[in-house]
């Protein structure tokens, strides 16, 4: 079973190297400046390697918002990204979050609702 740990500011190139094999395209920025910003982070590690990542994003305030959950392709299907989603919830909740917001592809639907979360009739603007 992988090591979560919170906060871990992996490395450029553990972020790349997961962010790759994951998405299928290389990290789109370096993540230093982001996670400094951000409420927590956690990281799944497995040997002492990144395999799965969430960051949570924040106002300044009780809103937060769950960003780049990944998981290496060799390690999916074992409830990695779930145990990741809802240690990410526990600790903004300690950290002050009255609100944890997702926006997700449709085929994520069942993945977040099995992690608690539910429709709201949010606004949403694609900026790009």
């Amino acid at each position: 079973m992988p090591d979560l740990r919170i906060d871990p500011f992996p490395s450029a190139a553990e972020l790349d190297t997961l962010w790759s094999a994951a998405w299928g395209t290389p990290a789109p920025r370096d993540f230093t400046s982001i996670l400094s910003r951000s409420l927590t982070h956690v990281g799944a590690y497995h040997d002492n390697q990144l395999i799965g990542f969430v960051n949570v994003a924040w106002d300044g305030g009780i809103h937060a918002f769950i960003l780049d959950t990944s998981v290496h392709p060799d390690m999916r299907r074992q409830g990695i990204a779930t145990r990741l989603v809802r240690e990410a919830t526990r600790v903004a909740r300690e950290r002050g979050a009255e609100w944890l917001h997702v926006d997700f592809e449709p085929h994520l639907t069942r993945f977040y609702r099995a992690c608690e979360f539910r429709p709201t009739k949010a606004g949403l603007i694609k900026l790009v």
